[in-house]
C-alpha cells in the first residue's frame, strides 16, 4: 500500500516547476502506545477541561484560545481570528538559493520528509532538478505554507528522490554560549591527545541504523507480554558503578596499552647457607 502524502504542491526554480509531494520520513507511531485506565474497573480515563477556578466542566464550545499578557489576564481569540491570521498558501515551494550542501547548521534542522514527483507528468523535471542538485554539490531553500505556518525548507538530493527538512527559525534554536558558558578553556596536548586521536582511529566505522536497538521500547515490549502471559516480573540489576580512575590511564586502558610497569626493588641475594662441619675423627 503506497504512504499517504502529507502535503501536495510544486516544487519551483525560476520558470521550472514540478508538482511534488511530502511524505513522513520518520515517526514515532510506531513505538508501544499506553492508554490511562482506571485501576478499579479497567476502563479507560477520558480527559475532560474544568475551569480553574470554579472546578466546573467547560464545553466545547465555550472553549477558546488565550494569550496571557499579564497575570489571570487574557486576550482572548475566537476561532475565526486564529484562522484568519493562517497564511495564504499557493502550494508551492519556491527555490530561493542555492548552498553548499553541510553549510546549514544541524541544529536548525526540524523534521524531516520525503520529496517525491506527485505524478507522471512531473517526474523528468523532478530528475532534471535532482540531478543538477546533486552533480553541483548543492542544498536548496524553499519557502511555502505547511501545516498552517509560513516554513522554511532545505531540500537535497537523496537516491532517487530529495529530502525536505524543515528548518527551525532563529528565535526556535537556543544561543549555544549560555550552555557553554561554564566550560573553561582547556588545551590538551601530548600522549594524553595521541591516544585519544589513536582510539577514534581504531572506531573508525559507518553509519548502521540497524545496529542500534532501542532499549527501552524492547524492555516495555517484554514488559506487556509477560504481563499478559502472568509472568512474574523480575526487576532488573542495577548497573555497577565504575571506579573512578585516572584519566591518562583510562586513555591507555581503551588504546590496549599496559600501564606503565612501576619500578623493582633491587632484588637481594641470599647468603649461601654454612658449610656442615666436619666431625673430628
Amino acid at each position: 500500500m503506497a504512504p499517504r502524502a502529507n502535503w501536495k504542491g510544486f516544487l519551483r526554480i525560476g520558470e521550472v516547476s514540478c508538482a511534488v509531494a511530502l511524505y513522513t520520513a520518520a515517526s514515532t507511531s510506531e513505538r508501544i502506545a499506553f492508554h490511562t485506565v482506571n485501576r478499579a474497573t479497567g476502563h479507560r480515563v477520558r480527559r475532560e477541561f474544568v475551569d480553574a477556578e470554579t472546578g466546573r466542566p467547560v464545553e466545547r464550545d465555550d472553549q477558546v484560545k488565550g494569550y496571557e499578557v499579564a497575570q489571570g489576564d487574557y486576550v482572548i481569540l475566537e476561532p475565526e481570528e486564529v484562522a484568519a491570521a493562517v497564511p495564504d498558501s499557493d502550494k508551492t515551494l519556491e527555490v530561493s538559493a542555492f548552498l553548499r550542501c553541510g553549510e546549514i547548521d544541524q541544529v536548525y534542522f526540524d523534521k524531516p520528509y520525503y520529496l517525491a514527483p506527485a505524478d507522471k507528468a512531473a517526474e523528468e523535471a523532478f530528475a532534471l532538478i535532482r540531478e543538477g542538485m546533486r552533480k553541483k554539490g548543492v542544498a536548496a531553500i524553499a519557502r511555502t505554507v505547511l501545516f498552517r505556518r509560513v516554513r522554511t525548507v532545505l531540500i537535497r538530493a537523496h537516491d532517487e528522490g530529495m529530502i525536505a527538512t524543515t528548518l527551525n527559525f532563529d528565535y526556535e534554536v537556543r544561543s549555544a554560549s549560555e550552555a557553554f558558558k561554564d566550560i573553561p578553556s582547556m588545551r590538551i596536548k601530548g600522549e594524553m591527545l595521541e591516544l585519544a586521536e589513536h582510539i577514534i582511529r581504531t572506531k573508525a566505522g559507518e553509519f548502521d541504523v540497524t545496529a542500534f536497538d532501542d532499549r527501552y521500547e524492547s524492555a516495555l515490549a517484554e514488559l506487556v507480554k509477560a504481563k499478559a502471559e502472568g509472568r512474574k516480573i523480575r526487576p532488573p540489576k542495577a548497573p555497577r558503578r565504575e571506579k573512578v580512575v585516572d584519566l591518562l590511564d583510562a586513555l591507555r586502558e581503551s588504546a590496549g596499552i599496559d600501564k606503565k610497569p612501576r619500578a623493582r626493588k633491587p632484588a637481594t641475594r641470599k647468603k649461601p647457607a654454612p658449610a656442615p662441619s666436619k666431625k673430628a675423627g
